[in-house]
């Protein structure tokens, strides 16, 4: 009987390795697309916000650097000076001043009434569709619109809501000759236009919420409002910083209630409600005509907004991560762990995990296995088994 003897491979037999097969042009283009599909899909987005949004920028810091007119063009270069002299005016920081007092008034009671309304609407309601879409009506009105009708109903001397306070007793507010009171009647129409826009991402982000939670906490003897805070609130975390950032950016940019809150639109006689956005039209577009200055402010503005905005995203962030935390292990102790699982492996063992570096309690490796857990006994003493029948 012959016997066969194993065939030897290419490389011991002295041959060659067959060379690499060769990949396809159309493998090729499919890993192409795989790698770069998702940079094409999302490229219109960042192509949109490089054309109105970041040359838009750059030329506005190329311009405020350049005595620039509005009939007389491009002049010579001044570098900052357009800055200093823009930092020197005094309307200017009095807008500065105006804007934070109306973004207070507006933004901090915005996010709270929205928040609130959305909880509201998160229940079960009868037409509760109805009731949804009905909060968006105010947004999708002209915001010119609401401004003239605002600056009727806060109307000095015929106003309906000093009619409304003549009623009850109280004196006429001089809507326009009191500085805070028109902060409040103009911050009145920026909550009226956009809490309806932010209930519904509150409600958008609430409907996402596991219900499972609410019925937990239903068990555990929590009410309505022990829920809101204790399940609702922390689910939405990251949803109310991305309103406070959106609101806190659309409140240092408020233009149109300014504009039309009055007949001369400048913020009245003493600049007592124009915003910073309004002092710079004003310095391109009235009687000064400067876009270089008008630039400077555009830049200042920029920059006033980056600070505020970061200061909301460090305070509404550290609120978000605060609670308990795990403890932290280290990339070392990751490591470490990786490599006894891989030992034991390769010794053909189960591997058990070690202490943590915090002392939580572990498994240590060579330690007795754990004793066997033993069967619930019932009142009588017995094991709660059928065994304990077949002995009786």
């Amino acid at each position: 009987m012959a016997l066969l003897s194993p065939t030897k491979p290419a490389h011991a037999r002295g041959g060659t390795d067959r060379p690499p097969r060769r990949v396809g042009f159309s493998q090729r283009l499919g890993r192409l697309d795989v790698k770069v599909s998702p940079y094409l899909y999302i490229s219109p987005f960042f192509l949109l916000f490089a054309v109105v949004g970041l040359f838009p920028l750059a030329y506005t810091a190329v311009v405020s650097v350049y005595e620039w007119n509005l009939l007389g063009g491009q002049g010579e270069f001044v570098g900052m000076q357009n800055y200093i002299d823009v930092l020197g005016q005094p309307t200017f920081w009095k807008s500065v001043v105006n804007t934070f007092s109306i973004f207070l008034f507006s933004s901090v009671p915005q996010v709270i009434m929205a928040i609130t309304i959305a909880a509201l609407l998160d229940q079960n309601l009868r037409a509760a569709t109805f009731w949804r879409m009905g909060v968006l009506v105010p947004f999708i009105v002209a915001p010119v619109a609401i401004s003239m009708i605002f600056g009727r109903l806060f109307a000095d001397q015929y106003g309906f809501i000093n009619e409304l306070l003549g009623i009850i007793g109280v004196d006429p507010v001089a809507w326009h000759g009191d500085r805070l009171a028109s902060h409040f009647a103009i911050a009145t129409m920026v909550n009226y236009r956009w809490t309806g826009y932010n209930t519904l991402i509150f409600l958008a982000a609430m409907q996402a919420v596991p219900r499972d939670l609410y019925e937990a906490a239903v068990i555990d003897g929590a009410g309505r409002v022990r829920q809101f805070f204790s399940v609702t609130v922390p689910q939405i975390r990251a949803t109310v910083i991305f309103v406070v950032i959106t609101s806190t950016v659309g409140g240092m940019q408020i233009f149109d209630e300014v504009r039309m809150y009055d007949a001369g639109g400048l913020g009245g006689p003493d600049r007592d409600w124009m915003t910073t956005v309004v002092y710079l039209y004003d310095v391109a577009w009235g009687n000064q005509k400067n876009f270089g200055r008008a630039a400077a402010v555009a830049w200042l503005l920029f920059l006033i907004i980056v600070a505020v905005g970061m200061v909301n995203f460090l305070m509404t962030q550290r609120i978000a991560t605060a609670g308990p935390k795990g403890a932290k292990v280290s990339r070392r102790h990751t490591k470490r762990l990786m490599a006894e699982a891989r030992a034991a492996a390769a010794r053909g063992e189960t591997p058990t995990p070690s202490a943590t570096p915090g002392g939580a309690p572990g498994i240590q490796p060579g330690s007795p296995p754990p004793p066997p857990s033993i069967p619930p006994t019932s009142s009588t003493g017995s094991p709660d088994t059928n065994h304990g029948e077949d002995a009786r």
